[in-house]
């Protein structure tokens, strides 16, 4: 069977994206040169009918984490216990998303960030149980693109129980077009038959349902393509061969899965065959927007550690906060928290509203969040000195504090890799956000190849595009925005739109010079990338300051400083990342990797010893009947 080809893998995400592409994209106009404050400003608020409900089950989810969860049990046993699940089955935490007509609790966007800030708060592995099961779990799927007969039958279960998304296998990691895993209809047409081995599939260890993406082969009358399954966890034929263990995140449930001639009722199927892209891509959307939640999380509660301890600890008769070196990153925890919590609800509303199209916002949420995240835990480590790198276990077992500082910057790393790497959320944002960019820049640069390949609408399409753009990333026509009604970050806005435009030029000028290689110039993709997330994050925090201004002009006050710090801080990394764009060593990179991967530079790695074990860089994942026990293991 021929594998899918890129062409084909890219016509599948456009087809995810034919629903939304009418609705409004702040991020996107932000790209392209057009700064839409109006999409965002004033701020989105909550529905009001969402607020009693989701205020009271925080503040339920608040008590049972503080009187039931234990965090250093979960760190030292790597294992959430049972009992801990069971509680958060109680009081409804396995059905945050979920309609109530489905046994859910009917959660707003808004409102689940919100919950995963608290969970991830105490302990990021609960925080990932819960998300994996909730945001790309099968209630996520199910409830976009199930059956009326699935939602009932599915749903239900889900808010009683774990679920997980099953996408990876060993050979394939952000390329599902090389998906291996089968699944071949029986000859009577009422089930297929799953074969393959999927990969780091969180909460598979302990899940009910699974969601499983695999591929069905095409024939004269089927369409074939990956296809999605709510598949039964405990089905003949079923094996998790291994429970994983990583850096971080020692309570996670996440393992190795094989599918030996499962049989899966077509019932079970989610969607038509073939659609299974289209689906993992949708429900990633806004299931993306739990990392940057329990990022947020751990930055906020950062800044406590930091500002408790900072005022505590003394060198040379002051406390450490006095120093200069120590206040500079004091203040980055600070902005930086207040920022990434912006981004988050502002993002989560949008969501909720459901008024326009937040892909790019929701990746760079999610890309943002990951980076900045790391960089605060990072801080704390270093703020808190040797005490940072001891285990909060130690810690307690000699008298003091256990601030599990070190297991936060543990935990924290994995958010620049799960659900699409920082370098993966590069090229997809990239793609998504200049895409108008992109879509045209062979028709201006070879007008009568274009003619030969697209006809005559296309040329005409180019020629107004470079008509066009340069009078708008010039801002030709434009009267400058005063954004007065904004005070002393007016000059901050203003520096956005300026910026947008700098930014929509520069791609422009990309697509000129590297014509169709501009797709392969992934170190200028990526810094365009950063300079919109800088940029998006800045409007986040200007239109938060304003509006918490409004209500309460205290906290507005407070508000409005950091949002002024974290904007000077943003623009300094801007105008750094501009100045990338061109002066890099982006070439001589990649001619030195070309030389190291060619064995000239051997000779540097002599003198060590490599403690590695023996074993194949990628395990073989053949098909066929499992050859270790069962690890799967259910919850009561």
């Amino acid at each position: 069977m021929p594998p899918v080809t890129e062409r084909e893998a890219r016509k599948v995400a456009e087809e995810a994206r034919e629903s939304e592409w009418r609705k409004p994209s702040f991020a996107k106009e932000l790209f392209l040169g057009r700064f839409r404050l109006d999409l965002i400003h004033p701020h989105p608020e909550p529905d009001p009918e969402q607020v009693a409900r989701g205020e009271e089950f925080l503040a339920k989810l608040r008590r049972f984490l503080e009187q039931e969860v234990d965090p250093t049990v979960i760190e030292r046993d790597a294992r959430i216990p049972d009992e801990v699940v069971r509680g958060l089955r109680e009081i409804g935490a396995l059905g945050m998303k979920i309609d109530p007509e489905y046994g859910g609790l009917g959660l707003s966007q808004y409102h689940y960030n919100r919950a995963l800030v608290l969970v991830g708060s105490v302990n990021p592995a609960l925080g990932a149980l819960l998300s994996a099961h909730q945001s790309i779990g099968v209630p996520q799927p199910v409830k976009l693109f199930g059956t009326e007969e699935q939602k009932r039958e599915f749903l239900p279960r889900s808010a009683r129980g774990i679920t997980a998304f099953l996408l990876t296998e060993p050979d394939v990691g952000s390329d599902p077009a090389r998906l291996a895993t089968t699944a071949v209809p029986t000859e009577d047409g009422e089930a297929y038959l799953l074969d393959g081995v999927k990969l780091w599939t969180t909460n598979g260890v302990v899940a009910d349902l699974v969601v499983v993406m695999a591929r069905v082969p095409k024939t004269g009358d089927r369409k074939g393509g990956i296809t999605a399954f709510v598949v039964e966890a405990d089905s003949p034929g079923i094996t998790v061969e291994n429970r994983n263990a990583f850096m971080g995140l020692r309570g996670i449930e996440n393992g190795v899965t094989r599918f030996h001639q499962v049989r899966v009722p077509a019932a079970n199927r989610i969607g038509p065959e073939g659609a299974g892209l289209k689906i993992a891509l949708t429900t990633l959307n806004t299931g993306r927007l739990s990392l940057p939640a329990m990022c947020a999380g751990g930055a906020k509660w950062s800044l406590r550690v930091a500002r408790e301890w900072s005022a505590e600890r003394e060198q040379w008769g002051r406390p450490i906060s006095g120093h200069e070196a120590i206040a500079g990153k004091i203040a980055f925890i600070a902005a930086t928290a207040f920022a990434l919590e912006a981004v988050l609800d502002l993002t989560g509303l949008m969501a909720d509203e459901n008024r326009h199209d937040i892909r790019i916002e929701a990746a760079l949420a999610k890309l943002y969040g990951s980076e900045m995240g790391w960089l605060v835990a990072d801080e704390l480590v270093q703020i808190r000195g040797g005490r940072g790198y001891e285990t909060a276990a130690s810690l307690a077992a000699r008298g003091e504090r256990g601030i599990p500082a070190e297991q936060m910057l543990r935990d924290s790393r994995i958010n620049r890799i799960f659900e699409g790497s920082t370098e993966i959320m590069h090229l997809l944002i990239a793609r998504e956000a200049v895409d108008a960019h992109l879509a045209v820049a062979g028709d201006i640069i070879d007008p009568e190849a274009t003619l030969k390949k697209k006809g005559k609408a296309a040329v005409d399409a180019g020629g107004f595009y470079a008509k066009w753009l340069p009078k708008l990333v010039t801002g030709a026509g434009q009267v400058p925005t005063s954004y007065k009604e904004f005070g002393e970050l007016a000059g901050h806005l203003r520096y956005v739109e300026r910026a947008s435009r700098k930014l929509a030029r520069s791609t422009f000028y990309g697509m000129a010079r590297w014509q169709g290689r501009m797709e392969r110039k992934q170190g200028f993709l990526g810094r365009i990338v950063d300079i919109g997330a800088e940029l998006f994050a800045m409007s986040a925090c200007c239109v938060r300051a304003e509006q918490l201004r409004r209500r309460d002009p205290e906290q507005g006050g407070s508000a409005y400083a950091l949002a002024d710090l974290f904007c000077r801080q943003a623009r300094v990394r801007c105008d750094e990342l501009f100045g990338r764009l061109w002066t890099n060593t982006d070439s001589y990179d990649v001619k030195v990797t070309e030389q190291v991967m060619a064995g000239r530079h051997r000779w540097l790695e002599d003198g060590v010893v490599d403690p590695s074990t023996p074993g194949a860089w990628i395990a073989a994942a053949d098909p066929g009947p499992a050859k270790t026990d069962n690890a799967h293991r259910t919850i009561d």
